[in-house]
């Protein structure tokens, strides 16, 4: 299976202090890589980096063969933030508005949708389990049912990877569980390459097939073929799993 990322000796700050240093790991395609750690441990950070958000201070990243500089398309990549904290959900538009809006070079700018553009969006959210809610409004919908249409926002243009940053934060217990789900399948049924910043280690351990921690002693990787076992969770976090039974990290 080949690598679709390269992180080398990845090193990033500010001033004097260090978020991370020295990071290296490698994403496969095909991975479902979940990314852990405790609070301001450089998560997102480093989600940022990989995305070109940020610029490290040292190291190099490479994607699909290239050095992130150099890539000029982003099309093959999509992004999901906590967008759930900060979407103005009182706009008035529907959820086949939001989807479209993905589609705009497509389209055109200023210019109406056509019926294959109708048709792609149908598809999408037909994908996620959200069809029926085509033309209801953005500001009527759940936290879980908005998550799903980020979700089929960040598909329509048929990406190779999907980054997404605490995707289940604000949503209930029932529509987290539909979230995982959702992404489960696109993971192992549709070969999406998926990389989840999450501070539930359990889901994760059940969903995904690798997770980085990035800690006190820097970054550990697990390949989780067998499950994370208690002396995983020990060897990362210090602690059994009966000490951390029913715990999430911020």
């Amino acid at each position: 299976m080949d690598n679709i990322i390269e992180v080398n000796n990845l090193s990033f700050g500010y001033g004097e202090k260090f978020i991370l240093k020295d990071v290296s790991f490698s994403v496969r395609r095909g991975d479902f890589l979940g990314i852990i750690g405790a609070n301001g441990s450089g998560k997102s950070t480093l989600m940022k980096l990989m995305l070109k958000i940020l610029t490290p201070l040292s190291g190099n990243i490479k994607m699909f063969g290239q050095n992130i500089e150099d890539i000029k398309s982003w099309n093959k990549i999509s992004y999901i933030s906590q967008k759930l904290n900060f979407f103005n959900s009182s706009f008035p538009t529907t959820v086949e508005e939001v989807v479209e809006a993905n589609l705009f070079s497509q389209i055109g700018l200023f210019k109406r949708p056509k019926k294959c553009h109708k048709e792609m969006v149908y598809q999408i959210l037909k994908k996620v389990g959200m069809e029926g809610y085509r033309k209801t409004l953005i500001g009527n919908l759940s936290g879980g049912e908005l998550q799903r249409v980020f979700i089929a926002k960040a598909l329509i243009n048929n990406p190779e990877i999907l980054f997404l940053d605490e995707s289940t934060v604000g949503i209930d217990a029932k529509s987290e569980e539909t979230v995982y789900s959702l992404l489960t399948d696109l993971n192992r049924n549709h070969g999406l390459t998926i990389i989840l910043i999450t501070h539930d280690i359990f889901q994760i351990s059940h969903i995904a097939n690798r997770i980085i921690c990035l800690g006190k002693n820097g970054l550990l990787e697990q390949d989780l073929k067998n499950g994370m076992t208690e002396d995983i969770l020990k060897e990362i976090y210090g602690q059994s799993l009966i000490d951390f039974k029913d715990k999430r990290w911020d």
